[in-house]
């Protein structure tokens, strides 16, 4: 991590805190880089105890002002408002200034889901008995076959793969931890790949680089990316297009939005409707041919009034 030295009061153990939270290194020096930022925009030496919502809101206005999209603003935020909060769970607080205070509007933007045809065509061309190009082919195959985070296959160790019951034990976000399923051609790449694996003494990662040590994700992007192109994509992959593509697949096929919520690892329903958008038409003619009020009933003569 980043050590920006600070002080505010219980600097360190905040960021103690994020690991014991099971926040990647990755999401805990984006924390340590936003409460930095903070405090040299903000007068010094302004303390937490003397920080108000107006001074927050003059430093969000001076972030726009620099370029900030709106998203990075909406995160900026988030960090400041979870470290004061924890400052006042801690008794160093009587209130948190950053506590109903919103953030920018974000406007929406959805990965784009790749074609299932294109990504069939792609994985189904024969793949040399090479080590790691058997490696990257049980990559991407488990990236888009069970819709893992980047952060989740890097993790992945061999403990956590069932072959023989087709399942995965996947360990999320906050350390959350669900089982998902291997599809067939997950498992197949997995046998292909797991006698060519270099691994050093009590390395236990699934994936490994040439020193025989865990993949990083970084490595996991740039191959992704070379093999996109060596496949002829008329576009640059990313693990996460392979995770979006995986719930946009599944959701337009089986139309159960609760099933793909829990296979992503999602704690809100909401977020999985960002990732699996129906086109309306779709919808209209689940509409039409399930809803017992959509059918159109066959022409009957009026009953007759008694008299």
């Amino acid at each position: 991590m980043i050590n920006h030295s600070s002080d505010w009061p219980l600097w360190d153990t905040f960021f103690i805190h994020l690991r014991q939270r099971g926040l990647s290194p990755h999401t805990q020096m984006a924390y340590q880089r936003d409460l930095y930022q903070l405090q040299q925009i903000l007068p010094t030496p302004l303390q937490p105890v003397d920080i108000t919502r107006l001074h927050l809101i003059a430093v969000l206005k001076k972030l726009s002002g620099l370029g900030d999209k709106p998203a990075s603003l909406a995160r900026k935020l988030s960090s400041w408002r979870t470290y004061f909060a924890y400052l006042q769970q801690q008794k160093q607080l009587t209130s948190n200034p950053a506590a109903n205070l919103k953030g920018p509007k974000i406007p929406a933007r959805l990965p784009k889901a790749v074609p299932a045809e294109k990504l069939n065509q792609a994985f189904n061309q024969p793949v040399a008995d090479k080590a790691l190009l058997l490696r990257d082919q049980a990559i991407f195959e488990i990236l888009y076959g069970s819709g893992l985070r980047l952060s989740e296959i890097v993790a992945l160790d061999l403990s956590h793969v069932m072959l023989d019951e087709h399942w995965l034990h996947v360990s999320g976000k906050g350390n959350k931890q669900r089982q998902v399923p291997l599809g067939q051609k997950s498992i197949e790449a997995l046998k292909r790949y797991l006698p060519h694996r270099i691994a050093q003494p009590d390395e236990h990662a699934l994936f490994t680089n040439q020193r025989g040590t865990r993949l990083s994700g970084r490595q996991i992007q740039n191959r992704l990316n070379q093999w996109s192109i060596t496949h002829e994509s008329d576009r640059h992959l990313s693990p996460h297009m392979l995770r979006h593509s995986f719930a946009s697949h599944l959701l337009q096929n089986a139309h159960d939005i609760r099933a793909v919520q829990e296979l992503l690892g999602h704690r809100s329903i909401s977020t999985t409707q960002q990732y699996t958008k129906l086109d309306f038409n779709h919808l209209a003619q689940i509409y039409d041919d399930t809803h017992p009020r959509a059918k159109k009933q066959a022409d009957k003569p009026p009953k007759s009034i008694p008299d």
